[in-house]
């Protein structure tokens, strides 16, 4: 019987991600054993600090990247939206299941939405893109940095330290759990980070391939294919309130995105549509109309680092 070692973070969510590839698997290969390997990453280790100061969420992807070019694991399951635009050398994206729900869900601790909070509530997030679409949204409102796993978020509003917090639907939907006060942001409008609410499996270039794709859902992967030629084009970092989310419907791709300033003052948009054989150039292109539009500008804006505020301590 072949073993194959799955390495993932070891918080409850990725734990609960890496489980599912688990159970998949052994329902698809009946002589496959796997053995879950959790590899604590500096985006973990690090919790005091925004990621954007700390070098951005391939913090949590580097370790585990390393283990696998080092043969301790043999594949390893991400949130996609936590992988870099390149991969490391050597490395592959052998499968993206289909996607979970991709919206930024508000969570209240009262029954409303965004627009129903309180003049001058604070709401919580860990993320440049929420915190610049929400203040474009509702000016008044105090973002307050966040950091923590989905309990440790959700614990921060429930003890009345907050008015709201964003996060995103797919993690809730993956761990379960079900707020009581929750609405769905129009993604359209409130566009998600790029992968988000999909997997990556990533393995050494020629092994695994053919296993772990059995596992691989087309329109997710040809939607996550522009979102992330989008990225590699727009050269966009931990710096850079972004996002970019594709649809499909009949082999057609509907991608929209937008770039924006860290303050929400400025927000450059743009969409584009086409066959799945074009998702990569489709990607490449709506980016290269969006910094033509004025998103350049606003990333030399950006060269130096936004200054960060400071985490909300217990």
């Amino acid at each position: 019987m072949r073993t194959v070692r799955i390495g993932t973070r070891g918080s409850r969510l990725a734990v609960a991600q890496a489980t599912w590839v688990q159970d998949a698997l052994h329902n698809l290969q009946a002589g496959l054993r796997c053995t879950l390997v959790t590899i604590r990453t500096a985006g973990d280790r690090i919790v005091d600090r925004p990621l954007r100061a700390i070098g951005g969420k391939g913090l949590f992807v580097k370790e585990i990247e390393e283990a696998l070019l080092a043969d301790a694991i043999d594949c390893a399951v991400h949130s996609m939206k936590d992988l870099p635009a390149e991969l490391a050398p050597g490395l592959v994206i052998a499968a993206v299941p289909a996607r979970e729900d991709a919206r930024d869900l508000i969570i209240t601790r009262r029954s409303g939405d965004l627009a129903s909070l309180p003049t001058g509530g604070r709401v919580g997030t860990g993320s440049l893109r929420r915190t610049a679409l929400l203040r474009r949204q509702r000016t008044d409102l105090e973002i307050v940095e966040l950091r923590g796993n989905v309990d440790t978020r959700l614990r921060k509003l429930d003890a009345g330290d907050l008015d709201a917090v964003v996060l995103a639907a797919a993690g809730l939907k993956r761990l379960g759990i079900e707020p009581q006060h929750a609405s769905a942001f129009d993604p359209r409008e409130f566009v998600p980070a790029i992968g988000q609410g999909a997997l990556a499996i990533e393995c050494r270039a020629g092994e695994l391939e053919s296993v772990l794709a059995a596992l691989d859902d087309e329109a997710t992967r040809v939607a996550t294919t522009a979102e992330r030629a989008f990225l590699a084009r727009i050269g966009g970092s931990c710096h850079t309130p972004l996002g970019a989310h594709a649809v499909t419907n009949h082999g057609q791709i509907d991608l929209n995105a937008v770039v924006a300033s860290p303050d929400g003052s400025r927000a450059v948009r743009g969409g584009s549509a086409g066959a799945y054989a074009d998702a990569h150039d489709l990607g490449r292109k709506l980016a290269e109309d969006l910094l033509n539009a004025g998103a350049e500008e606003i990333l030399a804006s950006l060269e130096a680092p936004f200054p960060a505020a400071p985490l909300d301590h217990p």
